[in-house]
């Protein structure tokens, strides 16, 4: 019996995980992928838009080359955090349901079966892509995360979307070879992108080396094309890939199968704003998750302070009995 089994090893699992450590609690950490898993898939070369000191947890210093940390930098200093607070990490292990109660909890995987006393949910939201909903999303061809861009070389490449992540896949495609078009339901590139990437990807569309679709949607995908839907009209496009960055979303059906309300306008799940415990006693849910559909609220920069509210809150309970 463990005092909480933590569900995600993200950066807000691991301060959970440390932060009940420190108060001389047992917590055990699952994760469906590797330490981290989001952060892994992020773009190779990706650059934080923060400094090293707002992705700290456990007080551990985290140091970097430059001003702001990169993804190696990242993932080499949280791997360090669970090497330090010699934190329990089962890794590849999906953890699929949460029965029993508070004090007496069950957390069933696919590799068995756990027993504790509380459960956290720290399952973030980059896991569950937003999809298209279009014949053909589910082809091979059709890539949710963009890694880099070598592997595209001299292809037909169509990227979905006008935020961060669409911006950037956009422009490192381009300079590396593709032939890269772009398809956006609204009318200009987000207003939220990085201040050094939004003139960027701009210039290439207004002097069309990025053929913008705008006011778009894709209907189709297949093997070889793309139908989209435009104010002119359909239009047919040559593809080979089709990088779809349409946001992504937390799994709401997870959540509501364990026993956690979310708000049905918002996707918010039913929290105590101080302790994070859910409606569902002994159940608290911490990171971006508790931010519902507004996955932009909380990052890691806000999202790591849940732990020490939830681990205070968990030893007071535990103190009291």
């Amino acid at each position: 019996m463990t005092d909480a089994v933590v569900v995600g090893a993200g950066p807000t699992g691991l301060a959970c995980g440390i932060e009940l450590t420190k108060r001389g609690l047992s917590p055990l950490i699952l994760d469906k992928g590797c330490l981290v898993n989001s952060l892994y898939h992020y773009p190779t070369n990706l650059v934080f838009f923060t400094t090293p000191e707002l992705l700290e947890i456990g007080g551990l210093p985290m140091t970097s080359l430059n001003e702001k940390p990169n993804r190696t930098e990242a993932l080499k200093y949280y791997r360090r955090c669970a090497e330090y607070f010699k934190l329990d990490v089962r890794q590849y292990e999906r953890a699929l349901a949460v029965e029993g109660r508070a004090g007496a909890f069950a957390v069933t995987t696919d590799k068995g079966r756990h027993a504790a006393r509380n459960v956290i949910l720290s399952t973030g939201y980059y896991d569950v892509p937003n999809l298209m909903n279009v014949p053909g999303e589910h082809l091979p061809k059709v890539i949710h995360y963009y890694k880099e861009a070598h592997p595209y070389y001299n292809c037909d490449v169509l990227v979905v979307g006008a935020k961060n992540s669409a911006a950037l896949a956009a422009l490192e495609l381009w300079w590396s070879g593709a032939r890269v078009a772009m398809v956006h339901r609204g009318v200009e590139i987000h207003k939220n992108v990085k201040y050094w990437i939004k003139p960027n990807i701009e210039n290439r569309i207004k002097a069309g080396e990025i053929p913008m679709h705008w006011n778009s949607r894709v209907t189709a995908i297949r093997e070889r094309e793309v139908d989209l839907e435009t104010p002119d009209g359909p239009k047919t496009l040559r593809n080979d890939f089709v990088f779809a960055m349409t946001g992504y979303r937390p799994d709401f059906e997870f959540l509501s199968a364990n026993g956690v309300s979310l708000d049905v306008a918002t996707g918010r799940p039913v929290v105590d704003p101080e302790t994070y415990e859910s409606e569902r006693p002994g159940v608290y849910l911490a990171g971006v998750i508790v931010a519902g559909v507004h996955t932009s609220e909380i990052f890691i920069e806000n999202g790591r302070f849940h732990g020490e509210a939830i681990a205070r809150a968990i030893s007071d309970k535990i103190v009291g009995v």
